[in-house]
Parts: C-alpha cells; sequence; structure tokens
C-alpha cells in the first residue's frame, strides 16, 4: 500500500480516513514486524517543534495520525488538506473490533494502578475477538524498564497500547521497539482511563467541531498554560504559510 503523507510543521502526517487507518493497521498485523503508530495533537506538535529528538521519534512513525483539530486546521492553512482528524482512542477502540482471523492479542500498558485491568475488562466485555496477553500500570522506575519490555515480549503480543503520557510513551516505543516483540505499538495517552470509565470524552458536538480542547479547559482549568500551545501552533501555522509564500 503506499503511503501519503503530508509534512505539517516538519513532521509527516499520514493523509488518512479513519477507515484508511484500519486498513493499514489491518496490514501491519499481518507483517511479522513493529510498527510504530503516534497520535500527535497541536501541543505534541509544539513539543516536537522545540525537542527534536522527540521530532525525530515521530518521523520515524510506520503510522502518524492527526488525533487534533489543531492539526487538521493547520493542514488546511498550508494548502495540504488532511481528510479529517484521527482520533487515537476511536483507532485503538476499531482496531479491537478488526477481523484478523483470529483472537487479537493485545497488551495494555500504562496509568495507575489497577486502570489497565479495569480497562481489559470492559473491552472484554464488549469484544469477543480479542484477548488480554498482559496488564502493567504506567509507574516504573528506570531500573524496572528492563524487565518490563521482556515482559511485554514474552507476552507476544499483536497490539500493545503505551499510555505513559505524551514523549515518554512514544520514546519508549521507540527506545524498544526491536524488543517488545508486538506487531503494534500506539502511543494513547489517556485512553485507557476512557477505556476503564475514569475519564470521560467530550461530548459528540464538541468532538464533531473539533473543540475538544475547550471542553477539557472547562472541565480541568488548570490546563490553562499547556492549551496555549493550540494558538501558538497556529500562529506557526501561518507564519510557515507566509514564508512559502514569500
Amino acid at each position: 500500500m503506499m503511503r501519503k503523507t503530508v509534512e505539517i510543521t516538519g513532521v509527516p502526517v499520514d493523509h488518512v480516513t479513519m477507515e484508511q487507518a484500519l486498513e493499514r493497521v489491518k496490514q501491519f498485523l499481518q507483517e511479522d514486524r513493529v510498527h510504530t503508530v503516534y497520535t500527535p495533537n497541536a501541543e505534541i506538535m509544539m513539543d516536537a517543534r522545540r525537542n527534536p529528538e522527540f521530532k525525530k521519534i515521530l518521523c520515524s512513525a510506520d503510522l502518524c495520525i492527526a488525533d487534533g483539530a489543531g492539526v487538521v486546521l493547520a493542514s488546511r492553512i498550508l494548502g495540504r488538506p488532511l481528510p479529517e482528524k484521527v482520533a487515537g482512542i476511536d483507532l485503538s477502540r476499531n482496531i479491537f473490533t478488526l477481523d484478523i482471523g483470529r483472537k487479537l492479542r493485545v497488551y495494555l500498558f500504562g496509568g495507575k494502578p489497577g486502570i489497565a485491568e479495569t480497562a481489559a475488562e470492559n473491552i472484554l466485555k464488549d469484544n469477543n475477538n480479542v484477548e488480554i496477553v498482559g496488564c502493567r500500570n504506567g509507574y516504573f522506575s528506570k531500573e524496572e524498564e528492563p524487565e518490563i519490555v521482556k515482559s511485554i515480549a514474552a507476552a507476544n503480543p499483536d497490539l500493545l497500547l503505551v499510555a505513559l503520557g505524551k514523549i515518554k510513551q512514544e520514546s519508549f516505543i521507540y527506545n524498544h521497539r526491536d524488543e517488545l516483540n508486538s506487531r503494534v505499538c500506539i502511543g494513547v495517552g489517556g485512553t485507557l482511563d476512557v477505556i476503564a470509565g475514569k475519564a470521560t470524552l467530550a461530548p459528540e458536538f464538541f468532538r464533531r467541531h473539533g473543540l475538544e480542547w475547550l471542553y477539557r479547559l472547562y472541565k480541568e482549568p488548570k490546563r490553562f498554560i499547556r492549551m496555549l500551545d493550540l494558538p501558538k501552533y497556529v500562529i506557526l501555522t501561518l507564519a510557515i504559510k507566509l514564508r512559502i509564500k514569500k
């Protein structure tokens, strides 16, 4: 399958719909090697702008999807429009429903103690073609990391969902990609919290109109400083657009 990407503020983002992203993941699951999937929003794109090492990690993805309206807006400003937002949590849930001819072996890594296990119960409740082969919370020391990697590799998952928060989860996947023995590794942020019922998604109106950031700010006003990355990202994109015109 020919890969089509759009470069947005220095990071190649895949020009895919949700359906096409799922087809790509289904193909990955048939191939006997690791595939990395990253899901940047505007905040993560700004992190990549400030952190060259993190940018290199995003650029190395086998699939990089626009997990935020800000990234889709940036693509339109630059005249390279992406077809739609492909949210990481929606992609993960849709992967559970894929027919790969056998049970999908899934490992859940991250979140507070107990979150991965609760998420596992809910996944199994809704999907009879999934097998949970391991759960591990996201609290660990550097010294424990090699043992965690060995444990994941021994479980031989098809799909590894890593929910350690931005930068940390992508770095973990990138640094251990050749040891994890998983066909698809995805950095999923707060996805396990939502699946476990410990966090809620924005109402459909906000999600459909790209206003999750507003809902999250309303629910968590302390995120205000972090949320400033969204207007900064739009301004950065406009500046790039002006440079291109010149």
